[in-house]
């Protein structure tokens, strides 16, 4: 029965073992055609013959710590092969000990992961690549709000320098620092608008703690100009908490769930128009909730609405990248998550964040 359990071990691991000193005394079959190297050319050779140089050294000096300690040493391996092809094996290495408690050997069982290793890689390379298409659809949609919130200022601004041109005509000075005074107010306030969206799009990559109310307030102000021309009452319930994250990622998630609301309280004709936002502190946690009554989400729709390149917008003019790329942004950037659910014609999407105690 010892036998069978050996072979059966043999057969379906990459299996090695080595002294004290991690010299290889023994490999099986598998070691060798992952490997690329014959069982002549391994034993003898120190069991480094496969390490790959990338991995760092202290990853070696753990290894060594562990099984040293008598302790089993469990973790994913970058090997190299012999024709210098990159594999990962899952391994195991269980120091044996003698009568006495000493180590006289090390065995290591692996087996081979690199295709759920590469598949993962090839998935994050999608994602990197969706995230950027997402910046860009984020950043068009940008441009699109300034525009909007440009367009009533000048024509406000085109009024007054034309007050300012009658003024000078008929020589009324009073009228004429009235429209001046009034021009630059126009002026001003549009500074402030191009400021707000070019501190939104400055890339931030170290993380820090930020307050969540500050952030959420930022996406309304961003969309204050498309709320009020879409008669949208906007409710708030905001407790003042602290996260860890990037403050801008977290504008931007609000922004796309608002947007969301406001196309469609268009798209289904809703007359009386309200999103609820709330800021909530639940034990180590803080919610952050983002509701509205624009008809709801559907069964169907409801359990696609997070994959990439899903969208339920009129004539496709959505990218389907939005709430995908919302859901990596809480998952990823703030190691949080964010959910949604949907009953009696209103929507809820919830933001669940870990709170920075410090």
């Amino acid at each position: 029965m010892l036998k069978q359990y050996i072979k059966a071990i043999e057969d379906n691991n990459i299996v090695s073992k080595t002294d004290i000193y991690g010299i290889i005394t023994f490999v099986n079959d598998e070691f060798c055609k992952i490997s690329g190297y014959s069982k002549k050319e391994l034993i003898g050779q120190n069991h480094n013959i496969v390490r790959h140089p990338d991995v760092e050294k202290n990853k070696f000096k753990l290894l060594w710590d562990t099984i040293k300690a008598k302790n089993t040493y469990k973790d994913t391996v970058k090997n190299l092969s012999k024709n210098g092809k990159t594999f990962y094996v899952n391994t195991t290495v269980i120091p044996i000990l003698d009568e006495k408690n000493n180590i006289v050997e090390f065995i290591a069982i692996r087996y081979d992961v690199t295709k759920e290793f590469e598949y993962k890689k090839e998935m994050q390379e999608k994602q990197r690549v969706m995230f950027w298409q997402s910046r860009l659809a984020s950043q068009g949609q940008m441009l699109a709000n300034i525009a909007h919130q440009w367009r009533q200022p000048l024509t406000e601004l085109n009024l007054a320098l034309y007050g300012i041109k009658k003024s000078a005509q008929n020589n009324k000075s009073t009228d004429l620092d009235k429209f001046y005074d009034e021009s630059k107010k126009i002026i001003q306030n549009m500074s402030l608008t191009i400021e707000d969206f070019s501190n939104f799009f400055e890339p931030q990559k170290e993380k820090h703690s930020f307050c969540i109310k500050k952030s959420v307030n930022e996406s309304i102000k961003l969309l204050q100009k498309i709320i009020s021309k879409e008669m949208i009452s906007i409710q708030t319930d905001f407790e003042s908490v602290q996260v860890i994250g990037v403050s801008n990622e977290l504008t931007q998630v609000i922004i796309n769930l608002i947007k969301n609301s406001i196309e469609a309280f268009v798209k289904n004709s809703i007359l009386i128009r309200e999103i609820f936002i709330s800021i909530k502190k639940v034990n180590n946690f803080v919610i952050v909730e983002v509701s509205d009554n624009a008809g709801g989400i559907s069964k169907i729709n409801l359990e696609k609405i997070f994959e990439p390149y899903f969208t339920s917008k009129f004539n496709s003019t959505g990218t389907g990248l939005g709430l995908f790329m919302s859901k990596m942004i809480c998952e990823q950037g703030l190691n949080g998550s964010l959910n949604v659910k949907s009953k009696k014609n209103t929507s809820t999407f919830t933001i669940k964040l870990a709170i920075n105690e410090k």
